[in-house]
């Protein structure tokens, strides 16, 4: 066998639908569109939510709940997280809120706040802007402080 006989497989070797040639293909006439309407056009495009002037169903259902004006948005840091970080070199024993976002942890203007999943093993001076009751416990537990911006 070489590259001069070689086929593709079966199912790769259809050939292409040919739609609008006459009654004797199969695909005469109305081309598989069906009869008159939107549909049938060239150029239709509808999207997938509209329901033919019928009332869209984001509207139909009931709206509930409550939505918080004042809700404070915080990017959590688990402590584990922190101590990897330190570990891989991307973070010293003193980390401000400008170090967390240089090291990739949080982005620009957002609010950090730091949460006690994991274990610390190295003794830190962090400051957030909020932080959990397990996770300042661990931080001074580990001998380092945590100061509240």
């Amino acid at each position: 066998m070489d590259l001069s006989n070689l086929k593709a497989p079966i199912p790769n070797q259809k050939n292409t639908k040919r739609v609008g040639r006459g009654q004797g293909s199969g695909r005469g006439e109305q081309s598989g569109r069906g009869h008159n309407g939107q549909k049938s056009r060239s150029g239709h495009k509808q999207r997938a939510w509209f329901e033919g002037g019928q009332m869209p169903l984001q509207r139909r259902l009931p709206k509930f709940g409550f939505t918080n004006i004042n809700r404070k948005e915080y990017r959590v840091i688990n402590v584990h997280t922190v101590s990897e970080f330190i570990e891989a070199g991307k973070l010293n024993k003193t980390i401000t809120v400008d170090e967390l976002i240089n090291s990739g942890l949080a982005s620009e203007g957002e609010k950090v706040k730091l949460l006690g999943r994991g274990e610390l093993e190295h003794k830190i001076e962090i400051e957030v802007h909020a932080a959990s009751k397990s996770a300042s416990e661990k931080v001074e537990a580990a001998g380092g402080s945590l100061t509240l911006v």
